[in-house]
């Protein structure tokens, strides 16, 4: 273990793999997106993922919706 290990919490997507930034990954799972009034369906991908610092959430950017942030645990890397 080095002294970065720390800083950055691994990120694990619904079925334990390591999410890294710029991953693209698929929702699991239909979600409704606060604030936005939509729907994120199961089976969308989205591109070029950055992690947070949480390792709970994802940033992620899509159509449409600006500072969407997922849990990790909706998401599957592809």
């Amino acid at each position: 273990p080095g002294a970065g290990d720390a800083e950055a919490p691994e990120v694990r997507d619904s079925v334990g793999n390591v999410l890294r930034d710029g991953d693209t990954v698929t929702v699991i799972k239909d979600l409704k997106v606060k604030g936005a009034n939509q729907t994120l369906k199961q089976g969308t991908v989205i591109r070029s993922i950055r992690l947070t610092g949480d390792p709970q959430e994802i940033d992620c950017r899509f159509d449409g919706i600006k500072g969407l942030v997922l849990r990790a645990e909706f998401v599957r890397k592809r």
